[in-house]
């Protein structure tokens, strides 16, 4: 993410709980293929896992995206 966007992040995420839990769920995903990275070889099943954690943190940021937007249209 961008500076500006994680220091609006860093004000809202006190007021905005909606947008605390997909902050963590995001860093979460991030741990899990972090993880994932660091081995050399994945099995089918943990190649799937993978992509299925990718589209979930892509869904989330998506979602914080929004959230952002609207605070920066209602200023």
């Amino acid at each position: 993410m961008e500076k500006r966007d994680e220091k609006l992040i860093a004000q809202l995420i006190k007021e905005n709980k909606t947008l605390r839990e997909y902050v963590e769920q995001h860093k979460e995903y991030e741990r899990h293929l972090e993880e994932y990275s660091k081995r050399i070889h994945l099995t089918t099943e943990e190649s799937l896992e993978r992509k299925r954690i990718q589209k979930l943190k892509l869904a989330g940021r998506d979602k914080i995206e929004r959230i952002l937007a609207e605070h920066r249209r209602a200023q």
